[in-house]
C-alpha cells in the first residue's frame, strides 16, 4: 500500500489527483444508480401506461416478463458498476487489486459455505425469469421451505435474489428465490373459477342442472361479464355427495387473474337462481 500521508505536500498532491478521481467515482456511481433507476421506473410505468389505456383487461404475457426483465438488468447493472468503482477506489487508495487476487480467493472459498443460500437464490431467480414461470402483475401461489402455509398474492417485484408478493389483506411478503419450492400461477395465459353449488340431496338434480345452464347462458351474454369469460360458464355434474347434501360444480373459463370476479358474480346469480325455483342452498 502507498503511503500518501507523509507530509502535508504530499497530501495535497493527492488530494488533488487520486483524492479527487475518487470522489469524482462515487459521484459518477451514484449518478448513474439514479439515472438507470429512473430509466428503469419510466420503462416500467409506460408498460403500466399501456396496459390501463389499452383495451386489454389483463397484462399479456410478454408485458409481464418486460416489466420483471427491466427490474433484473436494471440490479444486475447496478451491482456490476458498483463492484468497478469499488476496484478503482482501492486501486487510488494505493491497494493493489492484482495482488489481492489470492486473499481474494481465499475469502472466498470462506465465504462460499456462508454464502451458498444467497448463491442459490440468484440461480433460482435467473431461471425463475429466463424461464417466465411468473412476471409482474401475475397472481400466485407459492410453496416455501419450511413454510406450512404458501405465499400467495399479487407479484409486486421480482429480482434475481428475491421475490416481493403482496396478499389479499395488503400484506408483503418476501420469498427468497431459492427457497421455492413450487409455484402455482393463477393467471397465466388463462384462468378457470370454479363454483360449488351445495343444494339438498332429494333436489331434482336434472332441473338443477338446467337452472345452472340458464345462469351460464344468460352470463355469458352479459355485456359486464362476457368480456371476461373465455367461452360460456359450463356444468360439470355432482362434485360431492352426502346424506343431507350434494355440490354440483359450475366452471369457467376466465381472463387471466379474473377468477375471483367471475366466481362471485356467479355465485350471486347461481343464488339468485334458485331462490326464485324455491330451492334453498345448503352450507
Amino acid at each position: 500500500m502507498t503511503v500518501f500521508l507523509a507530509s502535508p505536500s504530499g497530501t495535497l498532491d493527492w488530494l488533488r489527483s487520486d483524492g479527487l478521481e475518487i470522489v469524482l467515482y462515487v459521484l459518477g456511481a451514484m449518478l448513474f444508480s439514479r439515472f438507470a433507476t429512473y430509466l428503469r421506473d419510466r420503462l416500467t410505468r409506460k408498460i403500466d401506461t399501456q396496459f390501463r389505456s389499452s383495451d386489454a383487461l389483463v397484462r399479456s404475457e410478454a408485458a409481464k416478463h418486460r416489466h420483471a426483465l427491466a427490474q433484473v438488468i436494471t440490479w444486475v447493472v447496478l451491482v456490476i458498476v458498483y463492484v468497478l468503482v469499488g476496484m478503482a477506489v482501492l486501486e487510488r487508495l494505493g491497494f493493489q487489486v492484482s495482488g489481492l487476487v489470492a486473499p481474494a480467493a481465499v475469502l472466498g472459498a470462506a465465504l462460499g459455505f456462508g454464502a451458498q443460500r444467497i448463491v442459490q437464490d440468484i440461480l433460482a431467480g435467473f431461471f425463475l425469469i429466463t424461464e417466465r414461470q411468473y412476471g409482474f402483475g401475475d397472481v400466485v401461489r407459492i410453496a416455501v421451505t419450511g413454510q406450512p402455509e404458501p405465499a400467495e398474492g399479487t407479484v409486486e417485484d421480482v429480482t434475481l435474489r428475491i421475490t416481493t408478493v403482496r396478499n389479499s389483506n395488503g400484506e408483503v411478503i418476501t420469498v427468497p428465490n431459492g427457497q421455492i419450492v413450487k409455484v402455482t400461477n393463477l393467471s397465466k395465459d388463462w384462468a378457470r373459477a370454479a363454483v360449488d353449488v351445495p343444494v339438498p340431496a332429494s333436489a331434482d338434480i336434472k332441473r338443477i342442472n338446467e337452472i345452472l345452464d340458464e345462469v351460464g347462458t344468460e352470463a355469458y351474454s352479459d355485456p359486464l361479464l362476457q368480456p371476461l369469460l373465455l367461452d360460456k360458464p359450463s356444468v360439470m355434474g355432482v362434485e360431492d355427495l352426502t346424506v343431507d347434501t350434494m355440490n354440483i360444480r359450475m366452471v369457467a373459463r376466465t381472463l387471466p387473474g379474473k377468477q375471483f370476479d367471475v366466481g362471485r358474480e356467479l355465485r350471486v346469480r347461481v343464488a339468485a337462481a334458485l331462490r326464485r325455483e324455491g330451492i334453498s342452498e345448503n352450507s
